[in-house]
């Protein structure tokens, strides 16, 4: 007889399952879209991520007049240059050879206060929601200097985010004492446990961002195998949401992050049970975005260890045709906001939550139901 050390469970990813239709239809006209972060509200829940080569002060402002949210990385180029565009653009133009060396020399540049201060306070004087981003490391001293600068909702970011950190160093960031500290939703990631999910809600956080390892430009999992797909990560992320919410009567954002490249991916995710989701790519592929057809993710410039690539995204269209169309595609990469009135519509589903109670079943690989074709690009 085998003994058992250890069961593996199965996980799932956006092309492992499919939506059930419901039993009633509705015109999608009449679906609710909003994603509530604390108090505020947004038209539609989608949030571009927080990378240098999607969300400039420029883009934050376009997609937050469009319904959305854009978080800025405030230890990114935008922080630590006056002429951050100039460095965006020599980081694009790089050959393969020689980039990865190129953003470490770059993003050793040191963070400066005032670069801070002044973003925060181009993207609020234009009358949108600000968002900024910061690693828990640099939360405690760079947060208060953006909330005071006037943004409206702080991000505290890294590769995998717990409530509890053991260190032999000084006394680190604490999540429920930044919440008590900063008189701003506060919203954390990334995590992808029902465990640690559940722990930061009691820690009083606003949103939690769900993903490690998904993304385009990421290569967590292939540099430390850490990582769990996104269907299950916001299936046990969002149960936790539930339970927290019994307990307390308060409810917290679960937002999915990472990997979303189609309006199904996105509905996927919140019939997983998602709130929102947060896309890097997409939107580096839209004219607008400053990386111009390219994209790296924020652990890329890591001076020992890089968890992330710049890629060719190319460019697709504009923010307007992404969100909102009007599109020619058929492969589900443009429209976003359409597809998701259009999914609500065939489950019957007049809000986000509806969206999250409808059926989800295990489905094979498209390929293997006709559409083989399609996926060559034949038709």
């Amino acid at each position: 007889m085998i003994s058992t050390l250890k069961e593996i469970r199965y996980a799932y990813g956006f092309e492992d399952v499919a939506i059930v239709p419901g039993m009633i239809t509705v015109n999608p006209e009449q679906a609710s879209l909003s994603l509530e972060i604390g108090d505020l509200q947004f038209p539609i829940p989608i949030i571009a991520s927080a990378m240098d080569a999607v969300v400039s002060p420029e883009f934050a402002i376009q997609l937050g007049k469009m319904g959305g949210l854009g978080v800025l990385n405030m230890e990114g180029l935008y922080s630590r240059y006056v002429d951050a565009a100039d460095k965006v653009a020599e980081i694009a133009e790089a050959p393969p050879s020689s980039v990865t060396g190129l953003l470490q020399s770059l993003y050793q540049a040191p963070i400066k206060e005032t670069l801070v201060a002044e973003r925060v306070e181009q993207i609020h004087k234009s009358g949108t929601i600000c968002a900024v981003s910061f690693t828990p490391q640099n939360t405690k001293r760079l947060g208060p200097v953006a909330v005071e600068a006037g943004a409206h909702i702080l991000v505290v970011q890294s590769t995998v985010t717990t409530a509890r950190h053991i260190s032999r160093s000084y006394h680190g960031l604490v999540i429920s004492e930044l919440v008590e500290q900063i008189n701003v939703p506060v919203m954390v990631g990334n995590c992808v446990t029902y465990g640690a999910t559940l722990e930061l809600m009691e820690a009083g956080v606003a949103a939690i961002l769900v993903g490690v390892g998904p993304g385009a430009a990421c290569t967590t999992r292939e540099v430390t195998g850490v990582g769990v797909p996104q269907v299950t990560a916001t299936i046990d992320c969002s149960a936790a949401r539930e339970e927290y919410y019994r307990r307390t009567g308060r409810r917290v954002a679960i937002i999915t992050d990472g990997g979303i490249r189609t309006g199904g991916d996105m509905c996927k995710s919140i019939v997983a049970g998602a709130d929102g989701v947060m896309i890097g790519t997409p939107f580096a592929q839209t004219e607008e975005a400053p990386g111009k057809g390219f994209n790296w993710g924020m652990a890329a410039p890591h001076a020992a260890l890089p968890r992330g690539t710049r890629i060719n995204t190319g460019t697709k269209g504009t923010l307007h045709q992404l969100l909102l169309g009007p599109t020619s595609r058929t492969d589900g990469t443009q429209n976003l906001v359409g597809a998701l009135r259009v999914c609500m519509g065939m489950c019957g589903a007049l809000s986000i939550q509806e969206l999250q109670q409808a059926e989800m079943v295990v489905a094979p690989a498209i390929a293997t139901e006709g559409k083989a074709f399609q996926i060559a690009g034949s038709i």
